[in-house]
């Protein structure tokens, strides 16, 4: 019995080194090797796209950028597909994710949302010959998403929102095609009303931006879905959790991220309207 009890305690306190020694696995990583590694989206324009210079810039960009500042080390960016971002299987590839996240439940069993730092709606948008006027009109046709993303749960009907009341959802597709990037489903869009699409859902910022840039779009109806979007961190390291809340709240105490939204969007999407 001493025997089992000897090696019992032995085994427990090794346990609890164990956890201790990952306490903050991926903030001493990131100190030691002076490198803060960002997943984002190279296709996400305003918010985080490759500008013609061949580099990856918006507002997400500088966000990240700013958080980099505030630990002290430099960002580095990877562009892994969306789905595979929002999958969780990070391997260490990467420490956390920019790409305007909704807070959904079954993402929050993955990831910590250490902070939000702008607010989005989601909207449905079809060509400009459409004659669809509202989302309803969507009922049984054909939509584009990003593959991973909350406007593919809506499309599908699985969206659950973190801490939030029950979606109410609008219309059913006939078929919801996911696409590695909403620009991919833009583009097929663009080929003409019914030619691929019927429709596709995506952030309105962003399709604003596409109308901007002469894609011949129209948005229908009021945004589907009103969230906050968050930072995106896997769970295990609250250390390294409080630290990123932490500089965005100090972001936005300077007024950074508003004078970033405005640099970007034409106005403050940073605080809740």
């Amino acid at each position: 019995m001493k025997t089992f009890t000897a090696t019992a305690s032995i085994a427990f306190a090794s346990f609890a080194f164990a956890i201790s020694a990952h306490a903050g696995e991926v903030l001493d990583r990131v100190l030691a090797t002076k490198t803060l590694t960002v997943a984002t989206s190279a296709s996400f324009p305003l918010a985080s796209f490759i500008d013609d210079m061949g580099q990856l810039d918006g507002f997400d960009i500088e966000v990240a950028k700013g958080i980099a500042k505030y630990l002290g080390v430099e960002a580095k960016f990877v562009t892994p597909g969306w789905d595979i971002i929002t999958s969780g299987r990070w391997e260490g590839r990467w420490d956390l994710a920019m790409g305007q996240m909704t807070p959904t439940a079954p993402r929050a069993k993955l990831f910590d949302f250490p902070a939000v730092y702008i607010y989005g709606n989601s909207v449905a948008a079809v060509h400009k010959d459409s004659k669809a006027t509202k989302p309803s009109d969507l009922d049984g046709k054909v939509v584009g998403v990003s593959a991973g993303s909350s406007e593919e749960s809506y499309a599908k009907h699985t969206l659950e929102m973190y801490n939030a009341p029950p979606v109410k959802f609008q219309f059913t597709p006939k078929e919801v095609r996911g696409y590695e990037s909403a620009n991919s489903a833009a583009d097929d869009l663009r080929l003409g009303d019914g030619v691929r699409l019927d429709g596709v859902l995506d952030e309105e910022l962003s399709v604003k931006a596409k109308i901007k840039a002469g894609y011949p779009f129209k948005i229908i109806g009021e945004p589907l879905v009103s969230a906050p979007a968050v930072i995106a961190v896997l769970h295990g390291d609250k250390e390294f959790s409080d630290k990123v809340a932490a500089a965005v709240k100090s972001m936005r105490e300077d007024g950074t991220l508003s004078k970033l939204s405005i640099k970007w969007y034409g106005s403050d999407q940073t605080a809740l309207k």
